[in-house]
């Protein structure tokens, strides 16, 4: 009898980014089940009416004594992952992930997770099942090996037979975590210096709880201490190392490190391996945006039109993975203005960038990038009205000298194209002056 391959997954219809919908039937008839039968395994998926969503005895058996499953990540489910953690609990190796690079990012916990991103067409049916499935045989191959898999196993020393003792080295690590944060916090508002303090008294970083890394991560960002970001970054332990997250932090500190090429490489690194995503695509387009500039003060001409020409297209492509993030959309509309004559699409995407902007005002908490974005499409859109209004909502939540020194320097883009053009007024003027005055020098 060939090993069973337990499938959890979603089933039927379900919405994706960017308006479209992920044909998860379609997933499991075209790609994992021909993959699961493939690698000589006998496929079994969980039936969808059977128990109206409520966990039960027979996928409880199912999840525990399958000797091989695969789990579909894709909309980050409840119920799979649920399933995923009991499965993962109980069995240290030969479970295999996969998810739609086309569909949401995955979540924080799973990101570092190996997993196998598969691609779908407009449809929202695998594009290139043959490809993706043959993928899937060789991850299911490589389990049978026995590698250890599940992140509770991995990195829980003596899972499942935990001493007492271990519980209570917890208990005084989890005390030492919060004390860490909290210096933090107070040293953020200070310097650069007072964040290497704190740090120092962290010890080896490798063995420094993953919320505390992130927490000096940010923290050096906030003082722009580019150097000491990728620093930290590397030497975070690999699982954290792997996340998006860190992974795109990294690429924005190269970046401004003046490492563009670096940054360029593990921003397509990261769409490669865990799939396209607004917020990845975006930092993708700033670099481009940034080499640019370099190109263009060089007097690089040619090389200068192909960076603008690929920064365009990352920000489409980053609006275009999640409509909702309007950080993106107000680049792309941006660097098509720039251009002589003016590209059109730039008309016809900032309507529809405003109103992203204005429902996630609406729907939550704005932070200063949604009323920044508001106060460069009224700049583009040629609205004062509109632009001063977005402008008095915007100083106020200023969190980190960096951030009115972007839109400052977005609208020194502008000012350079629409002054040649007769476009540029001196309320525009006063615009800049304004974000001139917020932008401190670096620490």
């Amino acid at each position: 009898m060939k090993p069973l391959c337990f499938v959890l997954m979603p089933f039927g219809d379900k919405p994706g980014s960017g308006g479209g919908v992920i044909r998860f039937d379609a997933v499991y008839a075209e790609l994992i089940k021909p993959a699961i039968e493939a690698a000589d395994l006998e496929p079994i998926r969980a039936d969808e009416e059977q128990s109206g969503g409520v966990i039960h005895k027979p996928m409880f058996e199912r999840l525990i004594l399958c000797e091989f499953a695969v789990a579909d990540l894709t909309t980050a489910n409840a119920n799979v992952f649920y399933e995923l953690g009991v499965r993962h609990a109980v069995k240290p190796a030969t479970t295999v992930l996969l998810f739609a690079a086309e569909g949401p990012r995955l979540p924080f916990d799973v990101a570092p997770l190996r997993s196998l991103p598969y691609r779908l067409d407009a449809d929202g049916k695998p594009s290139f099942a043959a490809e993706d499935a043959a993928k899937l045989t060789q991850l299911l191959n490589a389990a049978k090996q026995g590698a250890v898999d599940s992140p509770v196993y991995q990195l829980v020393e003596g899972f499942p037979d935990i001493q007492h003792i271990k519980t209570d080295v917890f208990r005084e690590r989890v005390a030492y975590s919060e004390a860490a944060k909290e210096k933090l916090r107070i040293a953020h508002g200070k310097d650069a210096a007072a964040i290497r303090g704190v740090e120092a008294e962290l010890g080896p970083l490798s063995q420094v709880e993953a919320g505390v890394l992130v927490d000096l991560l940010l923290s050096y960002r906030a003082k722009s201490a580019w150097g000491e970001m990728i620093r930290v970054a590397g030497a975070m332990p690999n699982p954290l190392q792997r996340t998006p997250l860190v992974q795109e932090q990294l690429a924005f500190a190269l970046n401004r490190a003046g490492q563009g090429e670096e940054a360029e490489h593990v921003l397509k690194r990261l769409i490669e391996t865990r799939g396209p995503s607004s917020e990845t695509f975006g930092l993708l387009g700033r670099v481009y945006k940034d080499r640019w500039g370099i190109a263009k003060k060089q007097g690089d001409d040619f090389l200068a039109e192909g960076l603008l020409e690929e920064a365009c297209s990352a920000y489409l492509m980053g609006f275009e993975c999640d409509w909702r993030d309007a950080y993106p959309g107000v680049n792309a509309v941006t660097l098509f203005s720039l251009r002589t004559p003016p590209d059109p699409r730039a008309a016809e995407l900032l309507p529809v960038v405003r109103y992203a902007v204005e429902r996630k005002i609406t729907a939550g908490k704005p932070d200063y990038w949604d009323y920044a974005t508001l106060v460069e499409l009224g700049v583009l859109a040629k609205s004062e009205a509109e632009a001063r209004a977005a402008l008095l909502k915007a100083l106020p939540v200023i969190r980190e000298p960096w951030e009115p020194e972007t839109t400052r320097n977005n609208i020194g883009l502008i000012h350079a194209a629409f002054e040649p053009r007769g476009e540029w007024t001196p309320w525009m003027g006063e615009i800049d002056a304004t974000l001139v005055k917020r932008t401190k020098p670096k620490a």
